[in-house]
């Protein structure tokens, strides 16, 4: 039952990213802590450094123990999904039977293109944004077509309707890739933002693919709007999953939601793309959404903290680095440009993950500090990381020190600019 007691093996109202020390994270195997050497701290990937949501490993201990490791089935995970966007969202009208059971966020992405768009249409990003909506588009033979974000971070809905104009002028049948809330900007779109949005999709024929994978990170402060329950998105599609925020990212499964006019497209998604979604994966999403409300709950406390602790430690530590606050994901999007460390012109395009160059490379080389590097988020991310908060203060302190140590040694180590000397008139000739 939603907010049901659990134990968190110490205190009922422990932070999640408290429980584990550093001698047990560097036991996982997942990327996040085996890409780089033992030495490094890793705030890079979307990975939490938590234990599982004890709601999530009773039901994967109940499935194991049961031999229930066969093919997924039924409707229980849109059905727990939409309880918990009824609880959490005021999304009172969500249909179970407007959904389908998809692999992963971004794979549905991409089965969803093929629904909307044709090889050759055009795709609207806004950027800095997500590396692989530039690399799953560009693979499914799309074009990209970039709308950047304002000054402050948000829409820029100038931006966006000179995009759609030139996607629709490009291709029969453009859409729109919407971050909600955005990644790696921490940005949540407010309804009259999302409004202004359907109308110009409207406006230029895009149909609009919105990605909510982050949705229910949303920090004190803000409130999270569901595309879909937009007036003018009716024929809009939204994917999402269990997976950021209760950190399930290696069990797979995903839904993707389809607006009452986009019902028909959703209905020919192929039925190969329902063998992706693992078993046991939808089993952990559908016991996340409908009993781990109480463990985000302290998530998200202990996530507010670590805002505020990054905020304190950077303006001590490193005051060059400007913090843009996010107002949901664990994600902060820091400009290191005033540090004056070169990002040199990328060798592949946007979406490279792997790619590492200026300020990420000079931390990881320089602190032992792993982070995104900004430029592989499109336009305007040069100069900028990605930090991944949900970790321990301990850690998060530690590493936002050694960076700071890096800086500082750097400028050490710069060789001074010796005093210009008189000109004598005789050199001036």
């Amino acid at each position: 039952m939603a907010g049901a007691a659990f134990d968190t093996g110490g205190s009922a109202a422990q932070n999640p990213l408290t429980i584990l020390t550093l001698a047990e994270l560097r036991r996982r195997t997942s990327v996040k802590w085996r890409m780089h050497p033992p030495d490094v701290l890793p705030l890079w990937v979307a990975e939490q450094d938590a234990p599982l949501a004890p709601p999530v490993a009773d039901a994967l201990r109940c499935a194991i123990d049961l031999g229930d490791t066969g093919y997924p089935h039924g409707t229980a995970y849109a059905e727990a999904l939409g309880d918990f966007a009824a609880r959490r969202w005021g999304w009172h009208d969500f249909r179970a039977d407007h959904t389908t059971v998809i692999p992963d966020v971004m794979m549905g992405i991409v089965e969803v293109l093929r629904l909307v768009t044709d090889p050759g249409d055009a795709v609207v990003v806004c950027p800095p944004v997500y590396p692989p909506f530039y690399a799953f588009v560009t693979h499914a033979d799309r074009q990209v077509i970039e709308a950047p974000l304002g000054p402050d971070l948000r829409l820029d809905h100038a931006a966006l309707d000179e995009a759609f104009g030139r996607a629709r002028a490009r291709g029969r049948r453009p859409a729109f890739l919407l971050c909600n809330p955005h990644n790696p900007t921490g940005v949540v779109h407010r309804r009259d933002e999302l409004e202004t949005v359907a109308d110009l999709a409207h406006r230029h024929g895009l149909r609009v693919i919105s990605d909510e994978i982050h949705a229910p990170l949303v920090l004190p402060g803000a409130h999270f709007t569901p595309y879909l329950t937009v007036a003018g998105a009716e024929d809009a599609f939204a994917l999402t999953s269990a997976s950021k925020a209760w950190n399930l990212a290696g069990l797979k499964a995903a839904l993707a939601i389809a607006g009452p006019r986009a019902v028909a497209d959703l209905d020919r998604m192929p039925e190969e793309v329902s063998h992706g979604p693992s078993h046991l994966g939808a089993l952990a999403h559908t016991a996340a959404f409908r009993d781990g409300e109480q463990w985000l709950d302290l998530l998200l406390d202990g996530l507010d903290r670590n805002r505020t602790l990054l905020a304190t430690l950077l303006a001590e530590h490193l005051p060059a680095v400007t913090y843009h606050r996010p107002e949901g994901t664990y994600l902060a999007w820091l400009d290191c440009t005033r540090l004056g460390i070169a990002t040199p012109r990328p060798s592949g395009e946007p979406g490279v993950a792997s790619d590492m160059a200026g300020p990420a490379r000079m931390f990881l080389d320089r602190a032992r500090v792993a982070l995104s590097s900004g430029h592989v988020f499109g336009t305007g991310g040069a100069g900028f990381v990605r930090l991944n908060f949900a970790t321990s203060p301990a850690i998060l302190t530690d590493a936002v020190t050694r960076m700071a140590e890096a800086v500082e040694g750097i400028a050490q180590a710069a060789p001074q600019t010796p005093p210009a000397r008189p000109v004598i008139a005789a050199e001036v000739s």
